[in-house]
């Protein structure tokens, strides 16, 4: 194959090279930020961390965050830091610049931080309302879903070819 450009991470391929984009690390994608959005980035990671036990690894062009799924990641871009957020609701706040259904129960959130004053509440509560979900899905769905009382069945009149059996 001859020199080409990966269509994947955009990177030239030289003839004979070696090339796996796929295998992206955090530092690869958070190295040509500027000061403020690696500081945002920095205080958006920490936060996370504080949550508890995840799993945080770079996947194509972006940073997932992770319990048994991915409850939030964070696509770094040249202005901002894409970070898209799955609630079990439609966030309506100045912050959150689109919302998308992802499945039956979750819902992406997209919100763009450029600045490490933005990592604060409420962004930081629907982080935390995001890695709750699951444990929030897995308690609805172990519950019984609860069962209308059965009414005393009426006893209706007997038909009219059953009307005199009984005699």
């Amino acid at each position: 194959m001859r020199a080409h450009e990966c269509h994947h991470c955009k990177q030239w391929i030289e003839e004979g090279e070696a090339h796996d984009c796929w295998t992206t690390t955090e530092a690869a994608l958070t190295e040509d930020l500027s000061e403020e959005l690696r500081d945002a980035w920095e205080r958006l990671r920490e936060t996370a961390v504080e949550f508890g036990d995840q799993r945080i690894y770079a996947s194509g062009t972006a940073i997932m965050f992770s319990r048994g799924s991915c409850y939030f990641f964070v696509r770094p871009r040249r202005s901002h830091l894409q970070v898209c957020i799955f609630l079990g609701r439609a966030v309506r706040a100045p912050q959150v610049r689109r919302v998308e259904r992802t499945s039956k129960s979750k819902l992406a959130n997209i919100v763009h931080i450029r600045h490490r004053d933005e990592v604060e509440a409420p962004i930081t509560d629907w982080l935390q309302e995001a890695y709750e979900l699951p444990d929030r899905l897995a308690a609805a769905a172990a519950k019984p879903s609860p069962r209308r009382k059965s009414r005393s069945k009426r006893r209706s009149a007997p038909s009219r070819r059953n009307r005199f059996r009984h005699l």
